[in-house]
């Protein structure tokens, strides 16, 4: 026994020095050319490969790391126990990174914006997650706040802001509330909010039957709750929008448009694409936030219509295609954002084609080349679009400020 116990002893000794980093760069120096060979041979990955963050980005447990610096950061919140209807939206910020798989920096190019998002002035990180309970929705909501007003307080990296952007994947809706008690406290004041859905999400929950009592925290009360204390930036010249919407009212009469406008909302309706066109929508809500005011941006997934975008918590038929949502938020570009979310994509309801997280992704892709194409032209950098830059070659012009 005794022999056998030595032997035993022995090859687990050499097993654990050779695990151990007892090999040939035990203690090497390596120099810069070294490292830059090794990130040129696997520094690369596929977009079926690599750990599965948002677009292949850096990611760090931001939340663990005080010193982590970004102008830009992508955060998750798997959050979805104040729904009304299907769950599954904790599953969303997974399925939304796992869908941006084949966005990347090296073909990361936006034709639309005419900008690399992420080759380009801000550090854009992927922060992971915000670890949230589903077992009480009002710890919940206390954790996505507090997670937030932390991480939007950190300082940025470039001298274009002094505070950062967050960009967050929801989860249900009701986080945006979070988000405005955060950015409240960061900014030090109201914000105005551009919000594409196709319900108001601005219901009192006390005008519903409450013999058990009114629940107020939900994915269709958050706005409510937000003016009523005071987060909107709702005066008589300074509205908030909605696009989008389909949604049905309750009652027999117009009570909750009547109550949403007396909070001071604007609404397009899904039927105004077809009487207004792309371009009547973008004008339309230019018109209200116009290019100064601080703006969060909040996409409900379920805007879309359902068959571009199944996989949702309160899918409406009727809604926008892809392409008609994206070309809103292109013509939106000029918006002052300092923070959005992509909201309700529920991957258990989507088809094997992974639609819903695929039309999130590229949200998520457009509202981050937004944030940046706006950052260049606070630096004096002109970002000229093809049909211009093929206008100015054939005038024998150079485009000038635009070394992208």
């Amino acid at each position: 026994m005794k022999s056998t116990a030595l032997v035993s002893l022995l090859l687990w000794s050499g097993l654990s020095a050779a695990c151990g980093g007892q090999g040939d760069h035990d203690g090497k120096e390596w120099t810069k050319e070294e490292l830059d060979e090794l990130e040129a041979k696997w520094g690369f990955d596929w977009p079926f490969s690599g750990i599965g963050s948002f677009a292949h980005l850096d990611h760090s447990k931001c939340l663990t790391d005080p010193s982590v610096n970004y102008d830009i950061a992508i955060v998750g919140a798997p959050f979805d126990t104040a729904v009304s209807f299907r769950p599954g939206a904790r599953f969303g910020p997974r399925a939304i990174r796992q869908a941006s798989s084949r966005q990347t920096g090296f073909r990361g190019f936006n034709a639309r914006a005419s900008v690399n998002p992420y080759q380009n002035w801000a550090k854009i990180i992927d922060c992971g997650d915000i670890p949230i309970t589903p077992f009480d929705n009002n710890i919940a909501r206390d954790q996505m706040t507090q997670a937030l007003t932390e991480l939007g307080k950190r300082k940025a990296v470039s001298a274009l802001s002094p505070k950062p952007k967050l960009m967050t994947l929801g989860g249900d809706h009701s986080l945006t509330l979070p988000a405005l008690r955060a950015l409240k406290e960061i900014h030090g004041r109201p914000i105005r909010v551009l919000h594409f859905d196709a319900h108001l999400d601005t219901w009192n929950p006390n005008a519903y039957p409450s013999y058990w009592g009114a629940t107020q925290f939900t994915h269709g009360s958050m706005f409510w709750m937000a003016n009523q204390e005071g987060l909107l930036s709702n005066s008589s010249t300074e509205a908030s929008v909605h696009a989008g919407l389909r949604t049905r009212l309750g009652g027999t009469e117009w009570v909750d448009n009547e109550d949403d406008s007396s909070q001071n909302w604007v609404r397009f309706s899904a039927d105004d694409m077809d009487d207004m066109g792309t371009q009547g929508i973008i004008d339309g809500i230019m018109r209200v936030l116009g290019t100064e005011d601080p703006v969060y941006l909040s996409v409900d997934i379920d805007v879309l219509d359902p068959a571009f975008a199944p996989g949702t918590g309160t899918p409406e038929p009727g809604g926008w295609t892809t392409r008609e949502l994206i070309r809103v938020l292109r013509g939106i570009e000029g918006l002052n954002l300092v923070g959005a979310d992509v909201v309700e994509v529920s991957p258990a309801y989507q088809g094997r084609g992974e639609e819903t997280a695929l039309a999130a992704a590229q949200v998520v892709y457009e509202l981050l080349s937004s944030m940046v194409k706006r950052g260049m032209k606070e630096m004096g950098k002109e970002v000229v679009p093809e049909t211009k830059q093929k206008l100015l070659k054939a005038a024998g012009k150079s485009n000038g400020k635009d070394e992208l």
